[in-house]
């Protein structure tokens, strides 16, 4: 860098030269991955990539884009850059002048990123084989020989000491205040006081990552972002590309912050430490990546381009490939499906119709092409529910099966709550990006009372269903976060939940061993074979879908006609209903537009699953 005045392109530039070497010859292949590679393997300030989950966001925090160090023997001066750093650079002579007219303070945004919730092993699994492929034909998991893990280094082994001086140099820089200089810049609170509970110092475990959904693994990473930060919202699931953040010297400034900060007030100071906890875990836990790029993900299902939506040669190129050949696809998928649910091809027609579907746009506070299905009839005392869920895990990228006993509901914690003592969103199991699968099993609810959280939470799952949002819980209010969930409901009887559309299961056979029949109904589809119905599945998602007017008109009449026939027949939802129907059913042919044939297919599915319904009731005698 010019040591007498600062070139103001130089970010730009670093930005383009990373676009450019990522562009070239499957260069993101060769980045390692904090999703695959251990945190141990990866030196500090080496180029990584994170496929994640915006959690939460933190306030923004000040640091110093620039700043200046003085050599305390021959009173040299540097000039430094600060940006993609959390510990300013100072050696054991330097000490960083405060007090310097160049210094210049930046402000960046900090969100707490994890691991893409319920995201499948097979998803995982394909993502470790196409970077592990390119970069090393090892069996160990060290990406290749320059990324070795930094513990074999012999030259580590003087790194703590030079860290030491760097903290030293720091504290002479400024005591206190240098430090938090020095160390990471001190935040930008906007404290939400008010909102102070202190009746309730919940001081939750120091080893709590905050992962939506138990048994979670992977790291939870502190993202510093520079630049279009306003792009990026909570839920968000991104690809990040950076420079990894792990300076122990980090926690050692948390802790003397920790001390600094017991002097004062005891009440404020619990609240301080629990923040400054949340706020700076250590960085062997919580590593930091500075980002360089950003891309928001469409869809993390690794067999297709992540942009759909581009009009590269290459993705239009492959979707037009796909769907050449999209016909026997669907007819395998629903053999496959019809195999999964017991030889019920009606079943299986409606699960295909459920997996492709997805909230295409709101109106007013409607979402539109949400389809919620609720499989009726499931076996009760079997592992058919379980196994069914596990066949749904092998299609979709990302899922989640909730298990809705009377002690789940009563004591699993659903929505999101802020925590304005530690001054973060604690995370519940609704706190889910768009496009998961939400399998709720209710054959395992049995007799019991609902206390007060079991209703609110049976009322978050009402609200999820009927207007895919949830209100997440910021004690004096509630903000309402929009959401793109598929839910799909297994029961014995009608669910408890308000779902779309019912579909009564016929099984045709009963297996004596589910578990052996499932497993079986898995190992004769080859890898192939599976891989298509993933890419299937996922595509769909995004084709575009309309009505002309000359089959609306003709729609519009049809429906007077059956009106006209029997009004008791069929209303305006049942009309909403039959139009949905048709969409997925004309999308998962692959065609955009509905088309005369796909109408009377959709009436004929839906005649055929009222018929079924009414039939049981008849059996049964009462209200399903």
């Amino acid at each position: 860098m010019a040591q007498n005045g600062v070139n103001p392109d130089w970010e730009k530039k670093v930005i383009e030269y990373f676009k450019e070497k990522l562009k070239e010859n499957n260069a993101p292949k060769w980045v390692p991955s904090l999703n695959e590679v251990p945190l141990h393997y990866l030196k500090p300030n080496s180029f990584v990539k994170f496929r994640c989950m915006v959690q939460d966001m933190f306030d923004p925090e000040f640091y110093m884009g620039v700043y200046e160090t003085v050599n305390r023997n021959t009173k040299a001066r540097v000039l430094h850059f600060g940006k993609y750093r959390d510990v300013a650079e100072c050696g054991p002579q330097q000490e960083v002048d405060l007090n310097s007219p160049r210094t210049t303070t930046l402000e960046r945004q900090t969100f707490y990123c994890v691991p893409v919730p319920g995201e499948s092993v097979w998803v995982k699994e394909a993502y470790v084989n196409a970077n592990q492929a390119r970069v090393s034909p090892s069996t160990s998991y060290t990406p290749s020989r320059h990324k070795r893990s930094y513990e074999d280094d012999e030259d580590m082994d003087l790194q703590p000491n030079k860290q030491k001086d760097q903290h030293m140099g720091a504290r002479q820089a400024g005591n206190v205040g240098g430090l938090q200089w020095c160390g990471e810049p001190k935040r930008l609170e906007t404290e939400a006081s008010s909102g102070q509970q202190l009746s309730s110092l919940n001081l939750s475990s120091p080893f709590d990552l905050n992962f939506p959904l138990p048994g979670e693994k992977g790291p939870a990473c502190l993202v510093k972002v520079y630049e279009d930060w306003d792009c990026f919202k909570v839920n968000d699931v991104l690809e990040l590309y950076g420079i990894l953040s792990v300076d122990p010297v980090l926690s050692i400034l948390n802790n003397d912050e920790r001390d600094a900060s017991s002097l004062l007030d005891p009440m404020e100071c619990t609240d301080m430490a629990e923040e400054q906890r949340v706020h700076s875990p250590p960085a062997s836990l919580v590593p930091r990546i500075h980002v360089v790029l950003a891309q928001k993900l469409q869809h993390i299902n690794p067999l297709l381009p992540a942009c759909l939506n581009k009009e590269e040669s290459k993705t239009c190129k492959f979707v037009s490939g796909f769907m050449s050949e999209l016909s026997p696809v669907r007819a395998e998928l629903l053999g496959f499906l019809t195999h999964a649910l017991l030889g019920d091809s009606l079943a299986a027609e409606y699960l295909i119709l459920h997996l492709i579907s997805t909230v295409y746009t709101r109106r007013d506070v409607l979402p539109l092409g949400k389809f919620t299905v609720n499989l009726s009839g499931c076996p009760r005392n079997s592992t058919f529910t379980e196994h069914l869920y596990r066949i749904i895990q092998h299609l979709v990228p990302a899922s989640f099966r909730l298990q809705m006993t009377i002690e789940n509901m009563n004591h699993l914690k659903f929505i999101p709550h802020k925590d304005y003592t530690a001054n973060r969103l604690v995370s519940g199991l609704l706190q889910l990006p768009s496009n998961t699968s939400l399998v709720i099993d209710e054959t395992l609810l049995e007799q019991g009372q609902l206390d007060t959280p079991g209703v609110h939470n049976v009322t978050a799952l009402s609200n999820l269903i009927t207007w895919q949002k949830v209100d997440y819980d910021f004690s004096y209010h509630q903000m309402e976060f929009p959401c793109n969930i598929n839910v799909f409901i297994t029961s014995e009887g009608r669910s408890l939940l308000p779902a779309d559309c019912q579909i009564h299961l016929q099984p045709q056979l009963m297996p004596p061993n589910m578990e052996e029949y499932m497993n079986s109904l898995l190992s004769a589809v080859l890898p192939s074979v599976l891989n298509k119905f993933r890419i299937y599945l996922t595509l769909l998602r995004f084709l575009d879908y309309s009505i002309s007017d000359e089959i609306t008109k003709a729609v519009e009449d049809d429906f007077v006609e059956m009106r006209k026939n029997d009004p008791q027949s069929i209303t305006a939802d049942d009309l909403h209903q039959l139009l949905i129907v048709a969409r997925f059913l004309s999308l998962s042919a692959g065609q955009t537009t509905l088309s005369r044939e796909r109408w009377l297919r959709a009436k004929q599915l839906e005649s055929l699953r009222r018929a079924r319904l009414q039939q049981q009731k008849c059996v049964n005698g009462n209200e399903l």
